[in-house]
């Protein structure tokens, strides 16, 4: 994948609707040329779908927020793997993943009321081996180049 590729790909993540046309203008290539990359990065399943991003029917604005957590030093990777299908019940938690550093699993959160996001901690603090749970709540989004698909 050149570097081609790459721009068209930042192009669909930022618009799935835009017009090969408009592709071609951004990523300075012919319409042939981004038509025959995007069947390729089609074919060789780089693309996986095209998705609509879907207001929730209240529109109301989700509190999103980072958990990070600390296990007990001695076996903290164990943890990891032992809590994350718990984890994965959790309602509102969109992502869990171990990580290196002086934390061992970070956990993304979107949920409608401050109410639920204390609940989640709440439950996460049940686990016997949690020694430290920090939340950072996002206060701004610049931007999101991920699909969270829901």
């Amino acid at each position: 994948m050149d570097k081609f590729d790459q721009q068209i790909i930042k192009q669909l993540t930022l618009n799935a609707r835009a017009s090969v046309s408009d592709i071609a203008r951004q990523v300075n290539l012919s319409r042939s040329a981004v038509t025959a990359r995007i069947q390729k990065l089609e074919n060789e399943r780089v693309i996986l779908g095209y998705h609509a991003d879907i207001a929730r029917p209240n529109h109301k604005e989700m509190i999103k927020a980072y958990l990070a957590l600390k296990f007990d030093m001695s076996s903290s990777r164990q943890y990891c793997e032992v809590y994350a299908e718990r984890i994965y019940q959790i309602d509102g938690v969109k992502w869990c993943h171990a990580i290196s550093g002086e934390t061992d699993m970070m956990l993304y959160v979107e949920v409608e009321t401050m109410a639920r996001l204390n609940a989640i901690r709440d439950e996460l603090q049940q686990i016997p081996e949690l020694r430290h749970l920090m939340t950072h709540t996002v206060l701004t989004e610049f931007f999101n180049t991920i699909n969270h698909a829901q």
